[in-house]
């Protein structure tokens, strides 16, 4: 790991990203709270909430890592879940009041495999009235427990893939790649609904989040074992590192001492390169020893790179 960050008393502060596999049953906000606890860790944040019963990879970063937030929160999401089908709920999960019931023992599976298919591809959204959204600075999960139900306007989403591994009538189990923004629960009854019976999100499991995998996650017990800031090296992902999927430009010293200024970078100081055009037209700017200088942004007339973030070293 490159410890980027040192305290008057030469104590490091590790910058970048912990990958937490969240328990059921706590909110992504405890999650955050379970890290500030953590020895060096200034700050932290989460990029994509997890709703209390699900669980699954909450992408965590911290102290400067808190500043690429915005790089991880319109990434893909990819999904485990089980759509119990018959019962609908006002929360859209197993969580909330049921509303109607029906059987579904006759459904055929073919049937049910058409219906998924309807849903690939661009889809819309109506974002539930139980939700993390905000009307008037508030929750509306918040204005919906008090009797006020605010429903936000549909939302464009993109569904790449579903694939149906089970089905055991009530439940349906599936794995889903979705477009950030995206609500499973909402999938589940809005396919419900289309098959007549009504349905709701029974269990929730996110796979992976911003290429990071539930594979590499860490568990909150873990989390919670550790005492001393070494310990925080093998967990923590370098900022560098964790910014997958956008390609890296290597800096020499002419172009950090640029960087160190904030002066203008010009598609000659990297060579070779071409027009940036994977995430974004984003690019992150690495020392030959892999500190995250900058991420830089290709301006779309001018020959020139913008900055989108900067990080300074003692």
């Amino acid at each position: 790991m490159i410890k980027q960050q040192l305290s008057d008393t030469g104590t490091v502060f590790p910058d970048g990203v912990i990958v937490v596999d969240k328990p059921a049953d706590i909110s992504s906000a405890a999650v955050v709270r379970t890290i500030k606890r953590l020895p060096c860790i200034k700050k932290v944040g989460h990029a994509g909430t997890l709703d209390p019963f699900a669980t699954g990879v909450l992408v965590c970063p911290v102290n400067r890592g808190t500043r690429l937030s915005q790089f991880f929160l319109h990434d893909r999401k990819k999904y485990a879940a089980t759509l119990r089908l018959g019962t609908a709920t006002d929360t859209q999960d197993h969580t909330g009041r049921v509303l109607a019931e029906k059987t579904v023992d006759n459904i055929p599976e073919s049937t049910i495999k058409r219906v998924f298919s309807r849903f690939l591809g661009d889809i819309e959204q109506l974002p539930p009235v139980y939700s993390a959204l905000k009307h008037e600075g508030v929750p509306l999960y918040r204005h919906a427990r008090n009797g006020r139900f605010i429903q936000k306007p549909p939302r464009n989403v993109h569904i790449s893939y579903m694939d149906i591994r089970d089905i055991r009538l009530p439940d349906i189990h599936f794995e889903v790649d979705c477009s950030a923004g995206t609500y499973i629960r909402t999938l589940c009854a809005d396919i419900g609904e289309v098959l007549g019976c009504g349905g709701h999100l029974r269990t929730l499991v996110r796979l992976q989040s911003s290429g990071f995998r539930l594979d590499e996650a860490i568990t909150l017990e873990r989390l919670a074992l550790l005492e001393n800031p070494d310990q925080l090296e093998s967990i923590v992902i370098p900022m560098a590192d964790a910014l997958r999927g956008i390609p890296a430009l290597v800096a020499d010293d002419r172009v950090q001492e640029k960087i160190r200024h904030g002066r203008m970078l010009g598609l000659t100081d990297f060579p070779d390169t071409g027009r940036l055009q994977p995430h974004g037209g984003c690019a992150k700017v690495t020392a030959p020893d892999g500190r995250l200088l900058a991420v830089i942004h290709a301006h779309e007339k001018e020959l020139h790179y913008e900055y989108r973030c900067v990080f300074h070293y003692h």
